[in-house]
C-alpha cells in the first residue's frame, strides 16, 4: 500500500508545480523569472509524459519567447519546447500551429552554433509528425538542413540527416533534397560515422531513396568514393543499413546495368554480396541475389579472368540460388564461397598495398583497381 500512497501524494503536487511555473511564465515581468520558468518546464518534462500534458498550455508563451532578441530567452524556450514535443504527437502539432517554424528557420541561419544545433534538434522532433512534414518543407527548411549537413557541427549534421530522412517520406521532398546537392555531404557523413550507427542507417536509407532518381545515381557515381562508401556499409553496417546499401546498388543496376555495373564491381562488392546471401535479412538476401544476377555478365572479356576468380564464383552461386534447393546444403556451399572470395580479395588487397606503399597511395584507391580484376 505504501507505494500507491506515495504515487498519489506525488501526483497531487503536479497541479501546484504547474500552476506556479505557468504563473511565472505568463504573468511575471521579470525576464529572469520567465527564463527560470522555461528551464523548469524543460526539467519537469524531460522524462515525464504526464508533465508534457500538463504544460501543453505553455507552448504559445514559449513560442513567443523564441521571437525575442535575447539569446538566453531563445535557448531556454527552445529546450523547453523540445522536451514538450518528445513522444507527444499533440504537442508536436501544437508547437507548429503556434508559429514556431518561422523563428526556428531563422535560427538555422544563425551565427550561433548552439542555436543552430537546438533548432535542428527541434525540427528533427517536430518532423517525426506526419502532419507537420508538409508545413516544415513549405517553410524552406530543406535547403538550410542540407547547408547544415555541409558545414554544421557534428551533432547538427546528425540531426540534420535524421530530419531530412523524416521529410523524405514525402516523395515531393526528395526532388528538393536532390536539387540542393545533398548526395555529396551524405557521402561524407557516411564515410565519417560508425557503420553500425543509427546515423548510418538513416543516411543509407536516404541515399537509397534518392537513387530512385537518375540525378541521384549520377551524383553518387560522380562523387569521389561515393559508390565505395555504400559498398563499405553493405560490408560492415547494421542489418538495416546493409539492406539499404544493397537496395541502393540494386536500384543503380536495375536502372542501367551497363552504365553502373563497372563502377559497382570495381569497388569490390562481391564478398559483401556473397555474405549477405547467407547472413542478411530476408530482404537483403533477395536483393543481394538479384544484384549478383545483374553483375554476373561482366563487362570485361572472359580472358581477363583467371579460372576460379570472382566472376566464376558469382556465376556458380547464381545458378545454385536460382534453383529449387535452398536448404542447408546450399547454405553451406554459399558460406564456403564467401570464405574463398574474401580470402582472394584480401590477398589482392595486400599485394596491391605493397605496390602502393612507395607512393603512399590510399588503400581505398588501390582497392578500386584490385577488385575489378
Amino acid at each position: 500500500m505504501e507505494p500507491d500512497s506515495q504515487i498519489s501524494e506525488t501526483d497531487s503536487k503536479i497541479p501546484e508545480i504547474v500552476n506556479q511555473t505557468m504563473e511565472l511564465l505568463i504573468q511575471s515581468n521579470d525576464p529572469c523569472s520567465k527564463i527560470q520558468a522555461a528551464k523548469d518546464i524543460r526539467r519537469l518534462t524531460k522524462t515525464s509524459q504526464k508533465y508534457r500534458r500538463h504544460f501543453s498550455g505553455a507552448i504559445q508563451y514559449l513560442v513567443s519567447m523564441l521571437r525575442s532578441n535575447s539569446v538566453e530567452f531563445n535557448e531556454a524556450s527552445l529546450l523547453a519546447l523540445l522536451n514538450l514535443a518528445v513522444k507527444d504527437e499533440k504537442n508536436k502539432v501544437k508547437i507548429v500551429d503556434a508559429g514556431a517554424l518561422e523563428p526556428l528557420i531563422c535560427f538555422l541561419r544563425s551565427d550561433s552554433t548552439t542555436l543552430r544545433e537546438y533548432a535542428t534538434a527541434a525540427l528533427l522532433t517536430l518532423s517525426a509528425s506526419a502532419i507537420n512534414k508538409p508545413t516544415i518543407s513549405s517553410y524552406g527548411a530543406i535547403p538550410l538542413l542540407v547547408e547544415i549537413l555541409n558545414d554544421g557541427s557534428p551533432q547538427a549534421k546528425v540531426d540534420s540527416v535524421m530530419t531530412l530522412y523524416n521529410l523524405s517520406t514525402r516523395r515531393e521532398n526528395l526532388s528538393i533534397i536532390l536539387s540542393e546537392k545533398a548526395i555529396s555531404p551524405l557521402v561524407n557523413l557516411l564515410k565519417s560515422c560508425k557503420k553500425s550507427s543509427k546515423t548510418t542507417e538513416k543516411c543509407s536509407a536516404l541515399i537509397e531513396s534518392l537513387l530512385a532518381f537518375d540525378k541521384g545515381r549520377s551524383a553518387l557515381t560522380s562523387e569521389e568514393g561515393g559508390v565505395l562508401a555504400v559498398v563499405e556499409v553493405l560490408e560492415n553496417g547494421s542489418p538495416q543499413s546493409r539492406e539499404c546499401a544493397v537496395g541502393a546498388l540494386l536500384k543503380m543496376c536495375e536502372s542501367d546495368r551497363d552504365r553502373y555495373r563497372e563502377p559497382i564491381l570495381k569497388e569490390g562488392v562481391i564478398p559483401g554480396l556473397l555474405e549477405l546471401t547467407v547472413q542478411g535479412t530476408p530482404r537483403s538476401q533477395a536483393k543481394a541475389r538479384t544484384l549478383l544476377q545483374l553483375l554476373r555478365d561482366s563487362p570485361y572479356p572472359r580472358s581477363e579472368f583467371e579460372a576460379g576468380m570472382l566472376e566464376n564464383i558469382v556465376c556458380d552461386i547464381v545458378s545454385q540460388i536460382d534453383g529449387e534447393d535452398r536448404g542447408g546444403k546450399a547454405k553451406k556451399m554459399l558460406a564456403e564461397m564467401v570464405q574463398v572470395s574474401m580470402e582472394q580479395s584480401l590477398r589482392h588487397l595486400q599485394q596491391r598495398a605493397l605496390v602502393c606503399t612507395p607512393t603512399e597511395m590510399p588503400l581505398t584507391k588501390c582497392r578500386s583497381k584490385v577488385s575489378s580484376k
